[in-house]
């Protein structure tokens, strides 16, 4: 039986760990990609286009590199561990070329059309249309998988800002934004304190006559940098907190970190407290925002009541005179303009069983990639999540019925509605933990922790209390990696290099977690495994 041939669409971060898994499933993938290169919304250009966003030129990641990585190849270790834009592309073009993904992918190459062919409920087959270079191309695909992104269209809320049409000067969205220099010398105002705002602020306040930030919220301010000097996903995304956050009440998490990011400062001093506790909303990432609103290059307004020909009034009745105003208000999410509307595809709710399959398709051979909202890195999610899509394609893993995915969904809805806030971006939002041990439990490639606590207990000590890196998911099971335990009990060492460049005589006990704890804790990890398996 020949292959089954897949339609990746997108080449970005997710379509191309689609394509390699494709590959090691031996299933037969073409990636049809829009623009000319790889890298999605990682890839810089000068240029904004509406159509394909991508970073501005400072743009660093707020995951690091050990937490970032494709489970079976991991970052090179002198690579830093937040990763400028250029350093990330650097790196996709060393997985591309070490798996031999070039050749899978049309460049140029837009999607228009993807259908069910008249035969679906037997074949699951699709009819798809491509453009390139003008000319429309049919092609039938047995499995189809959408990688092309969460956020695609800018949402631009005009609407919501009385007056903005009269005012003088120039308004952008964060979209446009590529660097400082053609603001030096405006006063600026920010509006939305996301991520993008909050380093769009930062960054323009080296060499504007005043930055203001405004939101409408406020929002928890947490650092790259942790304990110990550690990144930050590293010390907190392990399977310890993870199982302490299962038995912690709520309130004790929220009460817990609230505390944490005020000692280092006052959210309520600096004007940044937020109305929601901690848990309820994302927060955003800043090392330096506190020392630009201490230094006064950084004033924190609340939400913009309304726009003059050459100011903006606040909700605090202040007004303040403007030469530029850059909405940083975010994307819309699920834009797939290719799909046919068919509530089977996708239903007016945009319902994913686990954010990646539709549930009433009557053959599950269409799978959503990277679609979602991880607290943590989207590379090993949505890798793991092709990992689950193509096993499913070929009959080797079976779906819920459609009651049994409705039912999941359903329950994931209200749980998502009594913890976060009414927003779109937390609708499909995922404790990274959690969620890659749900994916990976679907393939059986979750870490068995009571085997390894018995025959590896070196392995499982690094597997429990250190990071909960990509590399875990190779142990066992399809796909295993030879090199899996290696990069577990090496990860440390990729930590640290790009940090010793002067070298030091002693060493730092891991992670931050006290050598007491860990001991502890290590006498009752078997008990803890057996109430997670039983669990």
């Amino acid at each position: 039986m020949p292959p089954k041939r897949i339609a990746v669409i997108g080449a970005g971060v997710s379509g191309l760990g689609a394509i390699k898994i494709c590959l090691e499933e031996g299933l037969e993938p073409t990636c049809f990609e829009g623009s000319h290169d790889i890298g999605g919304l990682w890839r810089y250009e000068e240029k904004a286009k509406s159509s394909r966003p991508s970073v501005y030129e400072s743009a660093t990641s707020n995951t690091s590199k050990e937490m970032t990585a494709y489970s079976d190849y991991p970052f090179p270790d002198h690579f830093p561990n937040y990763l400028h834009n250029s350093r990330i592309m650097e790196y996709l073009r060393m997985y591309v070329q070490h798996f031999h993904l070039l050749k899978h992918i049309q460049f140029l190459s837009k999607v228009c059309s993807v259908r069910k062919r008249s035969d679906f409920s037997c074949t699951g087959q699709w009819d798809v249309i491509v453009e390139t270079a003008g000319k429309q191309k049919s092609y039938v695909f047995d499995g189809i998988m959408v990688c092309s992104g969460l956020y695609s269209d800018p949402f631009l809320p005009l609407q919501n800002f009385p007056g903005i049409k009269r005012f003088k000067g120039q308004y952008i969205h964060s979209l446009e934004y590529k660097n400082p220099e053609k603001f030096r010398g405006k006063k600026i105002v920010v509006v939305g304190i996301g991520n993008s705002g909050t380093d769009l602020a930062i960054e323009l306040s080296h060499v504007a006559s005043q930055v203001f930030l405004s939101t409408r919220r406020g929002a928890w301010i947490w650092n790259r940098v942790w304990d110990n000097g550690m990144p930050v996903d590293t010390v907190l995304f392990t399977r310890f907190n993870a199982v302490l956050t299962r038995f912690y009440p709520t309130f004790l998490i929220n009460r817990w970190a609230e505390n944490k990011l005020n000692a280092r400062f006052n959210h309520d001093v600096y004007g940044l407290l937020p109305q929601h506790r901690f848990l309820s909303h994302q927060a955003t990432f800043s090392d330096d925002l506190p020392n630009h609103i201490i230094s006064g290059r950084i004033l924190i307004k609340p939400n913009v009541r309304e726009f003059t020909e050459t100011s903006a009034i606040f909700e605090d009745g202040t007004e303040e005179d403007l030469d530029v105003i850059i909405f940083a208000t975010g994307y819309t999410t699920f834009s797939f303009p290719f799909l046919e509307n068919n509530s089977t595809v996708l239903d007016s709710q945009r319902s994913m069983f686990k954010f990646v399959f539709p549930p009433q398709l009557e053959k599950p051979s269409l799978a959503f990639i990277g679609i979602l909202q991880p607290v943590g890195a989207t590379i090993p999610t949505s890798e793991l999540q092709s990992r689950w899509a193509v096993r499913v394609f070929k009959g080797l893993n079976k779906l819920p019925s459609v009651s049994g995915m409705m039912d999941d969904i359903r329950k994931k809805r209200e749980k998502i509605e009594k913890e976060f806030l009414n927003n779109p971006r937390d609708t499909c939002r995922v404790q990274y933990v959690d969620y890659m041990d749900e994916i990976a439990s679907e393939i059986g490639v979750k870490p068995n922790l009571l085997s390894l606590f018995l025959w590896d207990p070196k392995l499982a000590k690094d597997i429990f209390f250190g990071p909960c890196t990509p590399y875990q998911y190779r142990l066992q099971g399809p796909g295993k990696w030879a090199g899996a335990r290696r990069a577990i009990l090496t990860q440390r060492e990729r930590i640290i290099k790009p940090l010793r460049t002067r070298t030091l005589s002693h060493d730092q006990p891991p992670y931050s977690v006290p050598f007491w704890l860990k001991s502890i804790c290590a006498v009752l990890l078997f008990v803890l495994t057996l109430i997670i398996i039983k669990g």
